[in-house]
Parts: structure tokens; sequence; C-alpha cells
């Protein structure tokens, strides 16, 4: 789960099933009580329909909640603060040591962790650009990047443009893409 809606979505199929949950925050949901078998495959059923998929495997939580972590400061908040490191951040919110979660990240997604937080930085910065409210040197200084010319290079590396080019080809529309398939 990657924004508000899916969050609802996800809470609407578990009401239907008779299952109430305790809190649903993007990627997790608690339950009261255990579900029945019967119940665990009907959610299956019924989330694999709208796209999503239950995890309760350990790691693929953990990578879950990595994922969600990136997603949520990059994508919700205002501003990413320079002081504190990914792996700072990601060791105290996950509990494991950033090597941990590093080598199990890249051993399951098939790219680093560093690439993905890149790839979320240029989804929001090409977000931002789209809705032409900020500056370039604004952009850089909210997605925490030292200089605009660290975020143009990590731009233009991902995209094949600099975000400038982006921006005056107008066709940050079409290069954009949904959150959970990067």
């Amino acid at each position: 789960m990657v924004c508000n809606r899916c969050v609802m979505a996800v809470g609407q199929e578990f009401e239907k099933l008779g299952l109430h949950p305790e809190t649903i925050v993007l990627g997790e949901v608690r339950l009261h009580q255990h579900p029945t078998p019967e119940q665990l495959d009907q959610l299956d059923q019924s989330l694999n329909a709208l796209g999503f998929e239950r995890i309760d495997d350990r790691k693929a939580r953990l990578i879950e909640g990595i994922k969600n972590k990136v997603i949520q400061l990059i994508h919700h908040t205002n501003r990413l603060d320079r002081k504190h490191t990914w792996s700072v951040i990601l060791s105290e919110a996950m509990h494991y040591e950033y090597n941990y979660l590093s080598n199990l990240f890249s051993s399951v997604e098939g790219i680093t962790l560093e690439q993905y937080i890149i790839r979320q930085k240029v989804e929001r910065a090409k977000e931002l650009l789209f809705y032409d409210e900020l500056t370039l040197s604004e952009i850089a200084d909210r997605l925490g990047y030292s200089s605009v010319a660290h975020l143009s290079a990590q731009f233009k590396k991902v995209t094949g443009l600099t975000p400038s080019e982006l921006k005056n080809s107008r066709t940050i529309e079409q290069s954009r893409k949904p959150l959970d398939t990067l």
C-alpha cells in the first residue's frame, strides 16, 4: 500500500470479510483477532483482485517496511533533513543494522537500496516539476540534496534528461510512474 486510497481500499476488503482492523497504515494491518484460514483465503483473493498481496513472511514484511518508510519520507513529508542519513533513519525505524537491511533489500528486489531511494526522489522531483510550484533549487532542498547539480545529475542518470529538459519537453505526465513499480 503506497497511498491513502490504497489504505482505504484494503480496509474495505477487511471489513467486507468481517475482519475489523485495529489499525491500518501503509503496508501494515493490525487485527484484534486472528482470521480463520478460510478468511485468509478470501482476503488473499480480494486483495489480489485489487492488485495487492498479503505479506506474512518476516523478510518480505521487512522489505515492505523499508519501502513504506522511504515513500513516507520522500513523498509525504515537506522536507527531508540532510542531518540524518538514510542508514540511521532506516536502522532506527526497522530495528536492524543498515548493512543487513541493504543486503536483504538488494537480494530480494534486484536493485540496491540506494538506487531505490534515488528512484523515489526522482519520481517526487517529477511530481514537483509537474505542478510547477517550486524552483529547482527549492525541489533540491526539499528532497535533501546538497545542490541543484547533484539533483540534476541523479535525475539525468535515471531519466536520461535533466529536470529542465523534462520540464520544457512537457512529457512529465508520460514519464511519471506509479510508486509501487519503482
